[in-house]
């Protein structure tokens, strides 16, 4: 449970999951409250193939729900849970309470199908506007460039630093060329590095003549100079291959990577690394390092 907020006594908002979303909360209760609701689940539809990643919902012509599956393997409807309920504490009183003993209790495995099973009255209320799931990093990485789509495009050139379709935090020092990327708060980006469609975090810091080529680098990273990221063919992760995909690079935060090195698509670097953990200075596709804590 992530977060709860009460509207009034009689009804209690829960917002859960990893989503990024706009929405008049009024509206939803309305709805709940229109329909003698019990449980209200915000949905929305998504394509089927994309549907056993979530909360899947089949609902009658009056927007009852008459099916709830966590994640199905073969899901039989594509309208999805968005993790964002309202309750009337009754219904929701009751379920905590039964539900009290079991094992990391989650809303989606453990208290809707018990208020389901016991008859409660769950109602679909359908979303229409912007509402991304970022859990995965292909996702994060596609709901931040979706960000740079939606606010003009800010292109600027000014004594050779070079800004294309950006969204730039504040205190952050560039003295290189950055494209379609999202750059985080008190980031510092040497000259002549190359910045293309990429998420950088706060605090990091990027050396001189870095290229980078989708990549999310997490806060607080050290990128020496010379460093290319991003480059090669795509191979899958040798770890988590549904995770570090999408040809991605990703640098875990307060990471350090030295100078001169190639790092390839769909890898993960963690920790503090040195150039020994480059063979021939190079992190081929797909692979991982899982270097030392500074703080260890």
């Amino acid at each position: 449970m992530d977060y709860m907020e009460q509207y009034n006594p009689d009804y209690v908002l829960i917002l859960s999951g990893d989503h990024i979303y706009k929405m008049d909360y009024e509206v939803m209760l309305d709805f709940h409250k229109a329909n003698k609701a019990d449980v209200t689940i915000a949905c929305m539809p998504v394509p089927i193939e994309e549907a056993s990643r979530f909360g899947i919902m089949v609902t009658d012509d009056i927007g009852r729900i008459t099916e709830f599956e966590e994640k199905p393997e073969h899901p039989s409807s594509n309208l999805a849970s968005m993790g964002i309920y309202i309750f009337s504490w009754p219904a929701l009183k009751e379920a905590l309470m039964s539900l009290k003993d079991q094992n990391s209790c989650d809303f989606g495995k453990h208290v809707l199908p018990y208020c389901k099973e016991k008859g409660e009255r769950l109602f679909a209320y359908e979303y229409n506007g912007y509402w991304k799931d970022v859990g995965t990093l292909g996702s994060y990485w596609e709901a931040n460039m979706e960000l740079i789509d939606i606010i003009p495009e800010f292109n600027l050139e000014f004594r050779r630093v070079l800004f294309r379709s950006c969204l730039i935090g504040e205190g952050a020092e560039i003295y290189g060329e950055i494209h379609n990327s999202v750059i985080g708060p008190n980031v510092v980006i040497g000259k002549g590095s190359v910045i293309r469609d990429s998420i950088i975090m706060r605090n990091s810091t990027i050396g001189e003549g870095v290229q980078m080529d989708k990549a999310i680098i997490a806060e607080d990273v050290t990128i020496g100079n010379n460093v290319v990221l991003g480059c090669g063919e795509e191979a899958p992760n040798v770890l988590k291959p549904a995770v570090y995909a999408f040809g991605i690079a990703t640098v875990g935060e307060r990471s350090v990577i030295p100078d001169n090195v190639r790092i390839g698509k769909n890898t993960a670097i963690s920790g503090i690394t040195v150039p020994e953990d480059y063979p021939d200075g190079e992190l081929a596709g797909g692979q991982v390092i899982t270097a030392k804590d500074g703080d260890e």
